[in-house]
């Protein structure tokens, strides 16, 4: 089953067939973004729904409908949950543990989760009673604790080296280190009463900043080897837009894109998203840019992580580094963004994703592509995945 389109990529198509030119079809709209005209046509339809133009059941209303049929599944489970356990402990000469009952609830397709919820009971123990039992180093550590807590009830002014000589007077703990006691001490906060630790928040380090994987080498073999990405900004009667592009060198094809009004950490985040949608399998791609503070966020970070990406920047205040996407900017700035003044963002960016989907990737043939525009390229190169995204 091939994967749904992401939103932003409908929302915009959308927006551009509904702000088409007098004699433009639709068929020739979903040609242009490479979909079916039944897909753009259902796309019209639900959007109108949404708009209150005609009849239907909106996304809100669905998800609202989904989040119902969830809740009243939760609760037959909640009170699952409490019938059993009010059985299991009504019953007379068995042990009140509650873990093997959790176990029961699990294997009748209870989850763990709303178990332990309804129980008050916390899942990591839980799992680590179900998996291992009770090692003689953990039975060992919890008699050390226990001489411990005595050693420090009867004399709280003394620090973990003298509770550690108290401790190793007893045979069992003679070998007995400071650095083992001092651990346990700091875990159950035995600190003596005159060294009391202040509690200081420590500083979060910031993201550390990729190496250069790619040294001005903008080729590839094969896609998703070499993904190139940037910032640009123009300024509408609204004020300003902000797009994220994402290039695969194989092709030159744009995989990916962000529009927002604001230049935020999830606008990387938002293209990187769209391109592994669109272009599927994307594990071991490198993901190259410059070292903006977009780019060194956390959230981008988590992301590339997620998708088995690899990051690369260039070095700062060389453009150079990144010349090949910026070489696409220009060609967007030249074509689109400095052809007239934009009244709305919203035109701006029909007009962009416009470009982007029907002129660069269909229309505009390349000289490194072989005269081929990037569409064509993809198609002939590698035909198995031609029709990807």
């Amino acid at each position: 089953m091939p994967k749904p389109y992401p939103q932003e990529f409908r929302d915009d198509v959308v927006k551009v067939a509904r702000n088409r030119p007098d004699g433009t079809t639709l068929e020739q709209i979903a040609k242009d973004f490479g979909i079916h005209p039944m897909t753009l046509s259902g796309w019209l339809k639900q959007a109108a729904i949404e708009d209150g133009e005609r009849p239907g059941t909106t996304a809100a209303e669905s998800a609202e409908l989904r989040e119902a049929k969830k809740r009243i599944r939760l609760l037959e489970q909640e009170n699952e949950v409490l019938r059993r356990a009010a059985a299991y402990l009504g019953q007379a000469n068995i042990p009140k543990m509650m873990y093997p009952l959790v176990r029961e609830l699990a294997a009748d397709g209870i989850p763990v989760t709303v178990s332990c919820r309804v129980l008050g009971l916390a899942r990591a123990p839980f799992y680590r009673w179900l998996q291992t039992p009770i090692t003689d180093a953990q039975l060992n550590e919890a008699y050390l604790a226990n001489a411990i807590h005595d050693a420090h009830v009867d004399d709280p002014e003394f620090g973990y080296r003298f509770l550690a000589d108290e401790v190793r007077r007893a045979p069992e703990h003679a070998a007995v280190s400071d650095r083992v006691v001092w651990r346990i001490c700091r875990d159950h906060r035995w600190w003596s009463v005159f060294g009391k630790p202040k509690n200081r928040k420590a500083a979060k380090a910031g993201t550390p900043s990729h190496d250069d994987l790619v040294q001005r080498e903008f080729t590839a073999d094969a896609p998703n080897q070499l993904w190139l990405s940037d910032i640009t900004e123009h300024r509408t009667r609204e004020g300003k837009l902000y797009v994220c592009a994402i290039k695969d060198v194989f092709s030159n094809r744009i995989v990916g894109w962000a529009i927002d009004e604001r230049m935020k950490a999830r606008l990387v985040v938002a293209a990187i998203e769209m391109a592994a949608a669109r272009r599927g399998d994307v594990a071991g791609c490198i993901l190259h840019s410059d070292r903006g503070s977009q780019f060194r966020a956390r959230k981008v970070h988590r992301t590339l992580t997620r998708h088995q990406m690899v990051g690369s920047m260039g070095q700062v205040g060389s453009a150079g580094d990144n010349a090949a996407m910026e070489s696409f900017f220009a060609l967007l700035q030249k074509n689109v963004l400095n052809r007239r003044s934009w009244a709305t963002r919203n035109d701006l960016r029909v007009e962009i994703i416009t470009w982007i989907e029907r002129t660069y990737h269909r229309r505009r043939r390349q000289q490194r592509l072989g005269r081929l525009t990037p569409i064509e390229y993809e198609t002939i190169m590698t035909p198995q995945t031609a029709t990807a995204a």
